[in-house]
C-alpha cells in the first residue's frame, strides 16, 4: 500500500523487536523495512515474533549506516523520545504521517527509529529533514520500538489529505507538490557543502563560529526548497563565486600595476 515509505531501524539490539516491527508494519500496509547494523539478524526470535509477517522481515534490507539507508529519500523523519534542540522542523505523529504519505506519492521517504536505550545520535539526526515525538505520560514516556512503529504506521495508514499546518512545514502545497519535486537528502547535503566552500572562499567564515555556519545551513534545510529552487540557489552561489574570483584577480592586478 505504501511502496515508497521506508521504516528504518538503527542498531536494534533485541531481535524480537525486529519481528514485532515487521508485524506492526504489515498490519498497516507497509513493507519496506531497512535495518542499519542490527545486532542479531536473522534470528529465530525475530521470525517467531513476526507472526505471519515473515515476508516483510525476510526482504528487509540490511545497511552499513544510516546514510546508505536513506539514500534517494527527499523526506526523512527521525523519531525521538524527546524533541532535541536542533534546527529541525518538529512534527507530531499525525503531521508526520500526513507529510510522509503526501511526499511518498512522488518520491521515496523514510521514518527512522534509533536504538532501544539511546535512540538516534545527533549526528544521525543530521540525516533527517524533520523529527517526530510521541507524547505520553511525562512520568513514564518510554515506548518499546515496535510500539512506536505501530503508532506511527497507524497514523500513516489513516492519513488522508495534508493539513494546512503540514504543508506549511513542508513549504509546499498539494497542488505545487504535483509539479515541484523535493530534492533528495544527498542533493541538500551537496548544496550545504557548496555553500560552506563558497563562504570559506569569500572570507565570511573567518572568525565566525562553526555554529554560525550550521545555523545558516539549517535555515535552508528548514525551508525545504524544491528541486528547482535548490538548483537556482546553487547557480546563484556559483555565479557569486565567479564574480568573487574576478574581483580578486582584478584587485591583485591593480596592486601589481600600482607597484
Amino acid at each position: 500500500m505504501f511502496p515508497n515509505i521506508r521504516i528504518i531501524l538503527v542498531e536494534t539490539y533485541h531481535p524480537g523487536n525486529l519481528g514485532s516491527t515487521a508485524r506492526a508494519m504489515k498490519t498497516m500496509g507497509l513493507t519496506q523495512l531497512y535495518l542499519v547494523n542490527p545486532v542479531s539478524f536473522p534470528h529465530p526470535e525475530a521470525t517467531q515474533l513476526a507472526a505471519g509477517a515473515e515476508d516483510v522481515l525476510n526482504q528487509a534490507r540490511v545497511c552499513d549506516n544510516l546514510q546508505q539507508a536513506v539514500k534517494g529519500c527527499s523526506l526523512v523523519v527521525g523519531a525521538s523520545a524527546r524533541l532535541r534542540h536542533l534546527a529541525l522542523t518538529n512534527f507530531n505523529p499525525h503531521q508526520a504521517a500526513e507529510a510522509l504519505q503526501a511526499e511518498s506519492q512522488i518520491s521515496e521517504v523514510a521514518l527512522v527509529f534509533g536504538r532501544e536505550r539511546s535512540g538516534l545520535h545527533n549526528d544521525e539526526l543530521a540525516y533527517c529533514t524533520h523529527q517526530v515525538s510521541i507524547e505520553g505520560n511525562p512520568d513514564y514516556s518510554i515506548l518499546n520500538i515496535a510500539q512506536a512503529v505501530q503508532i506511527l504506521c497507524y497514523e500513516i495508514f489513516n492519513a488522508k489529505q495534508p493539513t494546512a499546518l503540514t504543508t506549511t512545514h513542508l513549504n509546499s502545497t498539494p497542488s505545487r507538490k504535483k509539479t515541484s519535486q523535493l530534492p533528495t537528502l544527498e542533493a541538500i547535503q551537496g548544496f550545504e557543502t557548496h555553500l560552506e566552500q563558497a563562504l570559506a572562499a569569500s572570507g565570511f567564515l573567518n572568525g565566525a563560529s562553526d555554529r554560525a555556519l550550521k545555523e545558516l545551513q539549517n535555515f535552508f534545510r528548514r525551508t525545504h526548497p524544491s528541486q528547482h529552487e535548490l538548483g537556482i540557489l546553487r547557480s546563484l552561489i556559483s555565479r557569486l563565486e565567479k564574480q568573487g574570483h574576478f574581483y580578486y584577480q582584478h584587485a591583485n592586478k591593480t596592486n601589481q600595476d600600482t607597484h
